[in-house]
């Protein structure tokens, strides 16, 4: 309940630049509006909570800091919540409450009182095939089922957000990396396992692009950042010769840390860092 509670509210940081207090109340707010799943609301794991909980340490943090030349007194809401896939943000249920019935009806009602709002982070997808690559064991069909549900409900979501949004406000789509990959080192059925996750990852992350180039928004590439794609054979600390993606998503993510934090699939520190720079990459070129 405290978790729903929490999400229902949304989380406002607010990042003042160098204005003094009688300049900076003469000028009307700037909001950074990040939706999507766990990793928006920058869930890390922590000994009390090991599956994750939120932290201020996550790649919407990094970003309003990377951002403040841009935009000085950016201030960051997030209504992100954990598991969220494209269904629950439309219909709501999942994990979260929100007043206004699901977090796309609390995006769209805040956009409309915050016509300020200059940037939109949207980062949903992998909790809709996260289901299908459980027990190291990919369901090809749920995959496949899951991948066309995003294709056919990310354009409804990106157009009621386009259509709340200002004249101003600028959406940037998350792409994702394959936290899997970091099954690799897990046994001898791990190799095989993280080759099937990798196909299922790139087809999400190509839906997603098409999706978010139809409706004219870009798309943070974030596979690129973690390196999914790099196979060449590098020594990864304290595990060995391993694929570079391999242990790219090692370094990046906690799934090859140990008990009690580890195995855990969301970025440290240092990638949502990494997701940050992909992000800001997107921003600085439009």
């Amino acid at each position: 309940m405290a978790l729903a509670l929490v999400c229902a509210a949304g989380v406002l940081v607010g990042l003042a630049g160098g204005a003094s207090s009688a300049s900076a109340s003469d000028q009307v707010p700037t909001y950074y509006l990040a939706l999507g799943g766990s990793g928006s609301v920058g869930f890390q794991p922590a000994p009390a909570h090991p599956e994750g909980e939120r932290t201020d340490r996550g790649y919407a943090n990094d970003l309003v800091v990377a951002e403040r030349s841009r935009w000085s007194d950016l201030s960051l809401v997030q209504l992100g919540c954990p598991g969220a896939t494209t269904e629950t943000m439309l219909s709501g249920g999942g994990k979260c409450l929100y007043a206004e019935g699901s977090q796309l009806d609390a995006a769209v009602a805040f956009l409309h009182d915050h016509p300020s709002t200059v940037l939109l982070t949207l980062d949903l997808g992998f909790n809709d095939v996260q289901p299908c690559l459980r027990h190291e064991t990919l369901d090809e069909d749920c995959a496949t089922l899951a991948i066309e549900r995003v294709r056919d409900q990310l354009p409804v979501i990106l157009e009621r957000l386009r259509a709340a949004g200002g004249p101003g406000l600028e959406i940037v789509g998350v792409g994702h990396y394959d936290p899997f990959l970091g099954y690799y080192v897990d046994g001898p059925d791990g190799p095989s396992f993280a080759s099937a996750s990798l196909g299922v990852i790139g087809r999400l992350n190509d839906t997603l692009r098409t999706a978010y180039v139809a409706a004219g928004v870009p798309m943070a590439n974030v596979a690129a950042a973690f390196d999914v794609t790099g196979t060449e054979v590098t020594d990864a600390p304290g595990i060995g010769a391993v694929p570079r993606n391999v242990a790219r998503a090692c370094a990046l993510t906690w799934v090859c840390a140990p008990s009690p934090l580890g195995p855990n699939r969301h970025p440290n520190d240092a990638g949502y860092r990494a997701i940050a720079e992909a992000i800001a990459d997107v921003i600085a070129a439009h």
